[in-house]
């Protein structure tokens, strides 16, 4: 197992991470913390293989935080996931070794990507690495198990809709055992209630999903959608 410390002042957001983190295979979360003070001694004790680090910290920034583990000597390994989409701030996270650079917001599937990407970069310098000595192909292997490339749109799909979110909501409604709301859909996949409600709405359209109507009562009904099997 990979174990994976998760950084961000907001205890909401940390919570959310860390839940996103518990549900790709390989990796589980082994400590939380909220300021680059609690997250340095979370490194120290020697326990972390990966940081999922905000830069804005209370007492430091993210990068502030890697500038002194690297003095230290821990080599642990960074993906930032901050809000900071500055070219400046970009450029010193890959200077100091950041191994992926997510913006928020961003949906699970953003994030499983790069943590998909980091499992496989770890299994390939193990295999590289009991060769001890890597020459230009496996040199070329280890930095290209790193690169993460999006899934074109498919023709089928409207403007502004994307493969991968199509299939993360598809699985959901698929292992659903009862029709499932646009804002239940939106909980287990980590989109914002509007994304959500907007996929399924086209899926609804294209015959993918059934759409039902739950009355409550007061109020509109409520729209609710099941897998439809092919």
């Amino acid at each position: 197992m990979i174990d994976v410390l998760v950084v961000d002042d907001d205890f909401r957001v940390a919570e959310i991470n860390a839940k996103y983190v518990g549900k790709v295979p390989g990796f589980r979360v082994a400590a939380r913390a909220h300021s680059a003070a609690q997250a340095l001694a979370s490194v120290q004790r020697g326990t972390i293989d990966l940081i999922l680090l905000d830069h804005y910290l209370p007492d430091q920034t993210g990068l502030d935080l890697v500038h002194r583990m690297r003095e230290q000597g821990h080599g642990t390994d960074v993906i930032m996931i901050t809000a900071a989409g500055d070219v400046a701030t970009v450029q010193a996270a890959m200077r100091l070794g950041a191994l992926h650079y997510l913006v928020k917001p961003f949906t699970f599937a953003a994030l499983r990507t790069r943590l998909d990407s980091y499992a496989a970069l770890r299994r390939t310098v193990d295999r590289v690495g009991g060769r001890g000595i890597a020459g230009q192909e496996q040199v070329d292997r280890i930095f290209s198990a790193l690169r993460t490339t999006p899934a074109p749109p498919s023709p089928g799909l409207p403007s502004g809709h994307s493969e991968p979110t199509t299939d993360l909501i598809c699985r959901v409604l698929h292992h659903a055992d009862h029709p499932l709301s646009a804002h239940e859909v939106a909980a287990e996949t980590g989109l914002s209630r509007s994304t959500a409600q907007r996929y399924l709405r086209h899926l609804e359209q294209a015959g993918r999903l059934r759409l039902t109507l739950r009355y409550g009562d007061t109020g509109r009904p409520e729209h609710r959608y099941a897998w439809v099997a092919p």
